[in-house]
């Protein structure tokens, strides 16, 4: 018999903070933490080479397993839970949590933003999305990370669900299935709810919804040059996979000097 857990009552939208505290449970019960950690920290690397800056003060926005790996002598984190604030404490990590409300506050004080796992995505409209880069962009002096899905080309089987990803730890193992609800009228908007089981007790703990909309390559290369950057890279050697699905996204870099 399935077990349920809601975090929320499903009528609320939930926001960007609670879809990364998926992320964090499904690396807290990964038996190869350190490894996907120094994954993630690789990609990151990858950009930060292109750029030719290891930058001294890095912003995370939402949770991401890279946090654990950074060098950065100035870490901060945003938009993340108490719960994953907690997670980061007791891995002893130097870091300082900005409440979003101040972002604004922080103006280009990082030399690298960090917003992972589609995050320009979580939007529900083209208002905010824009907002959102803008407020984003507003922050660095050299470069933002981000990914994005190919949405002008997505597969339709994939509208529906991503690829569900299997998180094991020895003999027991946790399913993510993430099913996206999309809107009959607008064709650009749609929500997404996150469903985790754990195979071995059938419990299940529910993310979401998340209010999404999509967002394509050139969509984004015009609001970031709009919010004053002078270059955006596709980084075509570099995918990033988030741990709560198989499908690939591409990493991009917004850059401003």
């Amino acid at each position: 018999m399935l077990r349920w857990i809601w975090l929320e009552p499903l009528n609320s939208i939930m926001t960007f903070a609670e879809y990364t505290d998926a992320v964090l449970a499904a690396l807290k019960f990964n038996s190869r933490l350190d490894d996907v950690v120094v994954r993630k920290q690789e990609i990151l690397d990858g950009v930060y080479h292109t750029e030719n800056l290891d930058p001294e003060s890095v912003l995370f926005i939402g949770f991401n397993p890279a946090i654990l790996a950074c060098r950065a002598k100035t870490i901060r984190v945003s938009e993340i839970s108490t719960t994953a604030r907690e997670f980061l404490d007791q891995h002893r990590i130097n870091y300082q949590y900005i409440d979003p409300a101040n972002l604004l506050d922080y103006r280009k004080q990082f030399q690298c933003v960090v917003a992972m796992d589609e995050y320009f995505t979580y939007a529900d409209s083209d208002l905010e999305q824009q907002n959102k880069i803008q407020s984003i962009c507003s922050l660095a002096t050299n470069f933002v990370i981000s990914t994005i899905r190919d949405y002008k080309n997505q597969d339709f089987k994939e509208r529906e669900f991503s690829i569900p990803a299997v998180i094991r730890n020895n003999t027991e193992s946790l399913l993510f299935l993430e099913s996206h609800d999309w809107d009959q009228k607008d064709r650009a908007h749609w929500n997404t709810m996150v469903y985790q089981i754990n195979r071995a007790t059938n419990e299940t703990v529910n993310y979401g919804p998340f209010n999404r909309r999509t967002m394509y390559f050139k969509q984004l290369a015009k609001f970031s040059m709009d919010a004053g950057a002078v270059n955006f890279q596709v980084h075509k050697n570099l995918m990033y996979k988030s741990l709560l699905k198989k499908n690939y996204e591409h990493v991009v870099s917004i850059q401003f000097e």
